[in-house]
């Protein structure tokens, strides 16, 4: 089964208040089959981007153990070209995350694309983003 993921992050300050929220969709559905949002404390826009991928890939594996090929569109362009390999990973504190994403695509031992989007085109998971730090510090 082939399934689209929307993922996002983001951090009120940079660093500040940070979270993340995602999206899966099996392909040409259009009800996505998951979805999650996670407030995860003071971190940097990147750490969120990245958390919220993470997040993402390890949901569709407890959803879906055998997936066959993944695309994950993403409004972060520097996550895309770390993840894909083009950019290299410089900053001390996203190296682990980076490691952790390459464990988890190991882990699901199929093809995985990551694609830049235009922000416009991944409004979903932005507010999935906006909700998880608004239930946090609205409080």
């Amino acid at each position: 089964m082939e399934y689209i993921i929307y993922s996002d992050g983001g951090a009120r300050g940079n660093p500040g208040p940070a979270g993340f929220g995602f999206l899966i969709y099996k392909k040409n559905n259009k009800r996505p089959v998951a979805s999650g949002k996670k407030y995860i404390g003071n971190a940097t826009n990147n750490q969120a981007e990245y958390k919220g991928v993470i997040a993402a890939l390890i949901k569709l594996y407890e959803t879906d153990n055998h997936p066959t090929k993944v695309l994950v569109n993403l409004d972060s362009k520097l996550i895309v070209e770390q993840a894909n390999g083009v950019y290299k990973v410089k900053s001390e504190n996203i190296k682990p995350l980076y490691w952790e994403l390459q464990d988890i695509v190991k882990l699901l031992g199929i093809p995985i694309k990551f694609k830049h989007i235009p922000r416009e085109k991944n409004k979903e998971a932005d507010k999935l983003v906006n909700e998880a730090i608004d239930l946090k510090i609205s409080k």
